[in-house]
């Protein structure tokens, strides 16, 4: 099974609400196998909206990344993210031979 990655393009725009979010988040991601391989680390737009921070986490399929956002925990997480930012987010199952 291939995996996938986890891609979010956000805005933040009240902080402190976004940091309760980011401390659920994090170990709700872990524990549905989900690590992060990019956040808000240097980037370049080169299309499209510009987001201030962009975060990549992969997991071991297509299917532990969509059971992860549907979860208790990341939505209790979640909770805290709207009304706190502008967000984009998208899972997409790497090709077969991709090494990740």
């Amino acid at each position: 099974m291939p995996k996938a990655l986890w891609i979010a393009h956000v805005e933040v725009t009240d902080p402190d609400a976004y940091a309760r979010y980011a401390e659920g988040a994090g170990p709700a991601i872990a524990e549905h196998g989900g690590k992060f391989i990019a956040r808000a680390a240097r980037y370049v737009t080169l299309e499209g909206t510009d987001r201030a921070r962009h975060v990549v986490a992969v997991f071991p399929s297509l299917e532990a990344a969509e059971t992860c956002y549907r979860s208790p925990a990341y939505q209790a997480a979640l909770d805290h993210a709207r009304g706190a930012s502008v967000r984009d987010l998208v899972v997409v199952e790497l090709v077969d031979d991709a090494t990740l």
